[in-house]
């Protein structure tokens, strides 16, 4: 029996945790720059700091310093929370973030009815010059008695702050948790980070619908490798890509057998930290193929390419060998039948390192765009257009071998908002916004 985690407190966990191994990796980056791939996300589940009455104050958490007005951290039985603590609001008040971030994309919020209250209302606001003026972004939004998401794309490339807003006015109070805000550089779509402007295209075949980061040759943790099967951004300081794309329709599946030539990437550059076969041996975790060795098996030359452990990351073998390799062969019966697939996967978090130093992640996950012809692009991407997302715990106690892929789905914004990237980067932002938050059901 799998033990799955219900996806909300799963997805709450892994933006945390990716979060974290974000900022460790930029904290030992071998040159002094920044070398860090995917787009850090500011993320506020109210865990650190205290506040326990509702008189207006500042109070440190965890992102930085917040105004509470009318507001406190609260922590009883009766607030709604994902952890141990919520923000509790009444009347008109407000949660408000004292620090400007570069940028944002996306925001997420976590919010509910306090008890037995009524059902209270609230909004999101913007700031770009400093917390001077204030703009509602989007629609208000009403709470219920469960923990709920809210979603709202800002697309703001210059400094930003937000804050949250009672707006009934009553004595009824609201519970905020898990605030989550992705970085934004100018990415053709809504959700994180991506290359976009259309650029996905002229670099291959395997990013045509957009590259997912603005990976270059010249960031040696976001390090764009372009191979005639597939396309990576690899990550040196993780040992890891942080993210592979690759194309998958009929003309690619053939008879070849696996060649099982597993090695490290000799295209990547001289010096460039990478993973070794004796770093998975003995391990107990699978080397996990990101572009699978069964999507290239039109001939050896292809099949050959997938085993450069560039293209690997440290699987568990329930994941790997289970709902991953299901949805793998789902996605191969899909190209069968004379669909266009995108495919773009990774691994998000640490849950701590094999042999010297290759990072393990805490989930994988996969965002599968499905089209209906072969040699279909960016344009032919439509409101009812399939796309798949899907989040998996890597770890063998939380995933069966014989569990079905079906489970781990998740909405393709949300992998955006824990990953930091933007996927579908070089499709319309109209379009994006309607298939990205809805969750697969076929």
């Amino acid at each position: 029996m799998s033990l799955h985690r219900p996806l909300s407190i799963l997805l709450t966990s892994l933006v945390l945790a990716s979060a974290a191994a974000g900022c460790a990796l930029q904290a030992q980056s071998d040159d002094g720059a920044s070398h860090l791939d995917q787009a850090l996300t500011t993320n506020e589940g109210f865990e650190t700091g205290s506040k326990a009455a509702y008189a207006a104050g500042n109070v440190s958490l965890s992102s930085g310093s917040w105004n509470m007005n009318d507001a406190l951290i609260g922590t009883l039985s009766s607030d709604v929370k994902a952890g141990g603590a919520a923000a509790r609001v009444r009347n008109s008040g407000s949660v408000t973030m004292n620090f400007d971030r570069a940028s944002a994309a996306v925001v997420t919020v976590k919010s509910a009815t306090y008890g037995s209250d009524s059902s209270g209302s609230w909004g999101l606001y913007s700031s770009t010059d400093h917390g001077s003026t204030w703009s509602k972004v989007g629609s208000s939004i009403s709470t219920s008695s469960s923990l709920t998401s809210a979603t709202f794309t800002v697309n703001v490339s210059g400094s930003v702050r937000f804050s949250l807003r009672k707006l009934d006015g009553g004595s009824n109070r609201v519970d905020f948790d898990d605030i989550a805000i992705s970085d934004y550089s100018g990415g053709g779509g809504s959700g994180g980070s991506g290359g976009g402007s259309g650029s996905g295209a002229s670099v291959s075949v395997h990013t045509k619908l957009g590259l997912p980061s603005a990976a270059s040759s010249s960031n040696w943790n976001n390090y764009l490798s372009v191979k005639s099967q597939y396309v990576l951004a690899y990550n040196s300081s993780r040992k890891i890509p942080n993210w592979v794309s690759w194309e998958l329709n009929s003309a690619y599946i053939g008879s070849q057998a696996r060649l099982d030539n597993f090695r490290p990437d000799d295209t990547l550059p001289t010096g460039m930290p990478q993973a070794s076969l004796a770093d998975y041996s003995g391990s107990g975790y699978d080397r996990g193929h990101m572009c699978p060795s069964g999507d290239r098996t039109a001939n050896a030359a292809a099949n050959s390419l997938t085993f450069y452990l560039s293209n690997m990351l440290p699987q568990a073998a329930n994941n790997n060998q289970g709902p991953w390799e299901k949805l793998e062969s789902y996605s191969r019966t899909l190209a069968g039948q004379g669909k266009e697939l995108f495919v773009i996967s990774g691994g998000t978090g640490s849950a701590g390192t094999i042999g010297a130093g290759v990072v393990v992640p805490d989930s994988t996950f996969k965002v599968i765009a499905v089209l209906d012809q072969v040699g279909q692009g960016p344009a032919d991407v439509t409101t009812s257009t399939r796309l798949i997302g899907i989040v998996i715990p890597n770890n063998d106690s939380e995933v069966a071998k014989a569990d079905d892929w079906k489970p781990y789905r998740v909405s393709v914004r949300s992998i955006e908002v824990l990953t930091g990237l933007n996927f579908l980067s070089d499709v319309s932002s109209a379009v994006q916004d309607v298939i990205e938050p809805r969750v697969d059901n076929l």
